[in-house]
This record gives structure tokens, C-alpha cells and sequence, in this order.
């Protein structure tokens, strides 16, 4: 009888500590999910504006967006790029379109010029990458990655992203990247804190930022149904893992339940 009370009083102090690590990650990202929420806001009203006009909207009509971008650039430690994505064949002007602005190593704020012709890109069709399909799919925001960010850094990285819509109509996406050396050096801190093997995934199990060695970022856990424990936004077990959801933001933490 003492040592159930024993046993029920530990896993009870294990989600206490584990919700507590799980609230700080969220609080971490939100700041990064604001900025998308601000590029999102930014957009809506625009494309709706254009759309009251009686028109199509045309990449120099996104030119507006940039004052915001560039604010968010600066002011948010964690983004290393922003912007909007727009949907294939939303623009009049051309197929596919990414206003999106990046800052380098010395601070300055650049924008990201890329070939997305299909007949010499292989980056043209963006609309399979998580970061795209998953808002698209869900109508909701989304982490995608790690992965290594071909289409705008070459660095591995998280991006942040969630739909933008006018009138029930998907346009596009608004994102953040974030590279994962920086979203590391503020998760693991916290990881560590925890007593047992422990690291963050996303809603297809793909691992964000790891405390686990049998388990490195990037690689995928299998096996639990990480879209329905964000779905239901509570914590709990599978295959002998405590999951917990990240407050606010589409991450999980897995902890070897042991």
C-alpha cells in the first residue's frame, strides 16, 4: 500500500517537473509563433485590401509587408528568416512566391531572391514541404524539421509557419525559421533539468532539439500518435514514454517512462 502511494507520489512529481520544462520550450517558441502572427495579420490584411479592389494581388503589392519583416528580423532573437508564401498560382504576375527576408551573420537585412521556375529550379514546388502542407492541410500553425533548409540558408533549422486565409481561402503560409544551433542552445538548458533521457518532437515525431543520445535531433520516434496528444493538449503515456504538449506551440515532450 506505502510503496503504490510512493510510486503514484513520484509520477506525480515527474509531470509536475515535465509540464514545468514543457511550459518554458513554449514560452521559447511563442516569441518566434508572435512574429509569425504578426506576418500573418500583415498579409490578411493586405491580400484582403487587393481582394476589395476587385484584383489579384501581385508580388509588388507584397513590398508593403517588408517594414514588418524587417522589424521582426531584428527584434526577435531567435529568427533568422520571415516572411510569406504564397500559394501557386495566387499571385497574377508570377507562379510561385516567397517575400522573404533573412538576416546574416553581421545583423543586415536581406531579402532571399530565388529561381522558382520549374523548368530550371528544383525548389519550385515548396508546396510538399511541411512547413506549407501542414498549415495548409490542418488550417493550423505549424513546427516543421529540423531539416536542412535547402530552399533559403543551408542551415538545419526549425520553421514556424501557420495559414493565411481570406474569406475561407487558403493563400499561402506566414513563417519563421529559426536554425537549430539556436533553438538547441535555449532547449537543452532546459532538458537537461529533467532526470531521465529526454527530448522535443513535432507532430510527426520528427525530433527538434534532444537530451537523449539514443535519440538525435532530426531522427524520427515512432510509435505514439504525437498529432492527437497535441490535438488533446493533455499529458500522457505511450509504448513506455510520458508525453507532454508544449503549451501554445505544436511540440511534444518525450520522456523515457521507464
Amino acid at each position: 500500500m506505502g510503496q503504490g502511494r510512493e510510486a503514484e507520489r513520484r509520477a506525480t512529481q515527474a509531470y509536475e517537473v515535465e509540464a514545468y520544462v514543457a511550459a518554458r520550450v513554449g514560452g521559447a517558441l511563442e516569441a518566434v509563433f508572435d512574429a509569425v502572427a504578426g506576418t500573418r495579420a500583415d498579409t490578411t490584411t493586405l491580400l484582403a485590401r487587393v481582394a476589395a479592389e476587385d484584383r489579384r494581388p501581385v508580388t509588388a503589392d507584397l513590398a508593403a509587408l517588408r517594414p514588418g519583416l524587417h522589424l521582426r528580423l531584428t527584434r526577435q532573437e531567435l529568427v533568422s528568416g520571415v516572411g510569406f508564401v504564397a500559394a501557386p498560382g495566387v499571385l497574377a504576375d508570377v507562379p510561385a512566391w516567397l517575400e522573404w527576408w533573412q538576416s546574416d551573420a553581421s545583423g543586415d537585412v536581406r531579402p532571399l531572391l530565388l529561381d522558382l521556375d520549374p523548368r530550371t529550379s528544383a525548389y519550385s514546388d515548396y508546396t510538399h514541404w511541411d512547413w506549407f502542407a501542414l498549415p495548409r492541410d490542418t488550417g493550423r500553425r505549424a513546427v516543421a524539421g529540423p531539416y536542412v533548409d535547402y530552399l533559403c540558408s543551408d542551415e538545419y533549422s526549425l520553421t514556424l509557419s501557420a495559414p493565411v486565409e481570406v474569406a475561407g481561402r487558403f493563400l499561402g503560409v506566414a513563417a519563421a525559421d529559426v536554425y537549430l544551433r539556436h533553438f538547441e542552445a535555449a532547449a537543452l538548458p532546459l532538458l537537461r533539468e529533467l532526470p531521465g533521457p529526454a527530448r522535443l518532437v513535432n507532430a510527426r515525431g520528427r525530433v527538434a532539439a534532444s537530451a537523449d543520445p539514443a535519440h538525435l535531433a532530426g531522427s524520427l520516434t515512432k510509435g505514439p500518435d504525437f498529432a492527437a496528444v497535441l490535438e488533446n493538449g493533455t499529458p500522457g503515456t505511450s509504448a513506455g514514454l510520458r508525453l507532454t504538449p508544449c503549451r501554445g506551440v505544436p511540440l511534444v515532450l518525450v520522456v523515457d517512462g521507464g
